[in-house]
């Protein structure tokens, strides 16, 4: 058995004070026993101000209720990413986002520790983000420019399973029914869903999308549904997405990355065309079209429970699957060419295509970031190319080493072992011969003719 070195009081001090995170920890009774600097500079205090006292004196907005500490203090459970909003003493309104743990030794409860981060900017971000969302709403009842950029002209491929779904989607764009597509990331999700806002009796109305991943727990509600004033501290009247997305579509991309809780408010906003204000009493009424977007399978999600069945089952009506490129071979130098035509007139260039090599290794790769990757791979080609061709010189980096790790991968095949193994022998000998074929034939032991059919083949 190994030994591990006693950590000194000292030394753990300077572990925790090097975390960029808020750290405060009470005993039993509550009285703060460490308090690190980032806690101080989240709280608007000094640390000497909390160190030793009762958290309740120095926080007297919070109570038994509203403390993640107290609250873990008397249930010994854990709270995972929990928000906490209240006044220091100084009067400055704190909010944060609070994991709080019980804290045992030898099986003894000894206190509670807080690891909080301060989302008050994020929150700020995200309040400012509807109130943009609000002034586009506004803006588009008195201009005629769409807010959603593509048609299904604009999705383009010759793969015969993409083109049924585009039909498909292009007839029951006309639907009033929610819609869920899903496929890996990169496939076109958010092309399919402007598509189908454009190609509906919505098309005047507003178009807002909302990514579930990119907002916290705790303000995606708000967000969505709208706040009333005093639901909270310093809490306004303020319009929900859905309210702002009234008479048009709502696209809600990586539904599966939204909360269950809210997942259910979303269901019966579905159901019955209303909805309820954070810190509201009162339902309004809403005529939105949901469109949402998933980069999984929604069986898997299902069986992860990160989606509920019940709405699964709502959102199920229309559903479309969109196919990795990998699975249409038929798109990838078909949209290459396209690539190269658009940035051709963006770059001023007169690049005419890929040359036979890059061409293979295009048909060849699984792309796993689909359409997105390659865009982006020609985009940075484009930028370097000086020739008439692309070629693999122009390739990016990353490319470069996924080829060199797959030639790596040993092929099972005997014929194919023999031929790279043959292949190997050759450019060696043809190094060190300083590329004399005579020389390299005499070191392989063949006659040169045999050498020089091998290199011709």
């Amino acid at each position: 058995m190994v030994l591990l070195p006693k950590i000194s009081e000292e030394f753990l001090v300077a572990i925790l004070a090097s975390i960029d995170e808020a750290i405060h920890a009470v005993n039993t009774d509550g009285v703060t026993i460490y308090y690190n600097e980032v806690a101080a500079k989240h709280d608007g205090l000094r640390i000497n101000e909390v160190l030793g006292k009762p958290l309740l004196e120095i926080f007297p907005s919070l109570n038994e209720k509203s403390s993640t500490l107290i609250k873990v203090l008397k249930t010994k459970k854990p709270i995972y990413n929990q928000s906490q909003s209240f006044i220091n003493l100084y009067g400055k309104k704190i909010e944060t986002i609070n994991t709080t743990l019980p804290i045992f030794s030898s099986g003894k409860f000894l206190g509670a520790v807080e690891i909080a981060k301060d989302y008050s900017k994020i929150k700020e971000l995200a309040e400012k983000l509807a109130d943009i969302q609000k002034s586009l709403k506004v803006k588009s009842t008195k201009e005629t420019e769409p807010q959603a950029h593509f048609q299904f002209e604009d999705i383009l491929t010759k793969n015969k399973v993409f083109l049924e779904t585009k039909k498909k989607a292009e007839k029951l764009a006309k639907s009033q029914s929610p819609i869920l597509i899903f496929g890996e990331s990169g496939t076109g999700k958010e092309l399919f869903v402007h598509a189908i806002h454009q190609a509906s009796t919505r098309q005047k109305g507003p178009f807002i999308a909302q990514n579930c991943a990119a907002i916290p727990e705790s303000l995606l509600e708000s967000i969505l549904f709208g706040t009333t004033k005093g639901s909270y501290t310093s809490a306004v009247d303020r319009p929900g997405l859905f309210e702002l997305a009234d008479g048009g579509t709502l696209f809600l991309d990586e539904l599966h990355t939204m909360p269950l809780v809210l997942q259910a408010k979303l269901l019966r906003v579905l159901e019955d065309g209303s909805v309820r204000r954070v810190g509201s009493t009162k339902e309004q009424k809403v005529n939105v079209r949901v469109v949402s977007a998933m980069n999984i399978d929604p069986l898997k999600a299902l069986e992860n429970k990160l989606l509920r069945e019940d709405l699964f089952y709502r959102l199920n009506v229309l559903t479309f699957e969109l196919v990795p490129l990998r699975e249409r071979k038929e798109d990838i130098l078909f949209l290459t060419n396209r690539f190269i035509q658009s940035f051709n007139l963006q770059l001023v260039k007169t690049v005419e295509g890929l040359d036979e090599e890059v061409s293979s290794l295009f048909l060849s790769h699984a792309w796993p970031g689909n359409v997105r990757e390659l865009k982006h791979t020609i985009e940075y080609m484009m930028n370097l190319c000086e020739e008439r061709l692309l070629t693999t010189t122009d390739l990016p980096p990353i490319f470069k080493t996924k080829i060199y790790e797959s030639s790596k991968e040993k092929p099972k095949n005997l014929n194919t072992k023999l031929h790279q193994y043959e292949k190997e022998l050759i450019e060696e000998a043809l190094n060190e011969s300083g590329g004399n074929i005579q020389q390299a034939a005499r070191l392989l032991g063949i006659p040169r003719q045999t050498l020089q059919y091998k290199l011709k083949k």
